[in-house]
């Protein structure tokens, strides 16, 4: 397994490099955002010798970790990234899930439970990667009623008007597009969109999320065609017009 730590303090970078090859990990380190991106490019782009999971901290020169986490989700949608930092506000940790991050802890921190959050992250990545390759194949865009979906750059038009998508916006409209007609249950979407941060969250979440996604895609968002509710049960996407 190869692990990517994006650490400024060299000190703290060395001393984890050093736990987790103890533990048998490959460890690359980068003191940036352009040598990490670079790296972790490199590295999805041989296939073969991808990155399995990054350790983050936000709090870098030049470029933060929200600004890499969201380049990193731009090429790879599943690699864990767990957050490494000393902030400790509730809206630090909200921004860096919206940008895609999978687990967040905080400085200083006990070694033990890093490794074993590395771990689980790792076990979890090893189930999904497999379910994902069997998942119905999108193009980069995607058109449904009057919208155009752009995964690429997180963008959707709706009657020629782009409007951006956070990271977990654009992963909630591409899991109901993904499943197509099937009846979502909350939790079965809390599991699967927000996987390891649903620990941090409620099917409220998911309410609210659903909410902002049909201000942006349904022409009238109190009568939704496209993503509808399924009383007592949860939600489903219909690409054609539909009613609730």
């Amino acid at each position: 397994m190869k692990l990517l730590v994006v650490e400024d303090e060299k000190a703290l970078a060395q001393g984890l490099k050093f736990n987790f090859e103890q533990e048998g990990y490959t460890v690359f380190t980068a003191e940036d955002g352009p040598t990490a991106l670079n790296y972790f490019q490199e590295c999805y782009e041989s296939d073969k010798e991808s990155v399995d999971l990054v350790v983050l901290d936000l709090m870098l020169p030049g470029m933060s970790g929200y600004e890499i986490a969201k380049e990193i989700r731009r090429t790879d949608e599943v690699v864990p990234i767990l957050v490494l930092s000393a902030r400790e506000l509730s809206e630090d940790k909200a921004y860096a899930f919206d940008c895609g991050t999978d687990q967040y802890m905080t400085k200083p921190f006990a070694l033990p439970e890093l490794l074993s959050r590395v771990k689980n992250l790792l076990k979890r990545k090893s189930l999904v990667r497999p379910a994902l390759a069997q998942t119905r194949k999108l193009p980069a865009l995607y058109k449904f009623g009057n919208v155009i979906v752009d995964f690429e750059s997180f963008e959707i038009e709706v009657d020629g008007e782009r409007k951006s998508l956070t990271n977990l916006e654009l992963r909630l409209l591409k899991y109901f597009i993904e499943h197509e007609g099937m009846v979502l249950t909350r939790s079965q979407i809390l599991e699967d969109v927000w996987g390891e941060q649903s620990a941090f969250v409620t099917t409220r979440t998911i309410d609210n999320f659903v909410l902002r996604l049909r201000k942006l895609v349904e022409a009238n968002p109190a009568e939704p065609v496209h993503i509808v509710s399924v009383r007592g049960a949860g939600y489903r996407f219909m690409p054609e017009e539909a009613t609730e």
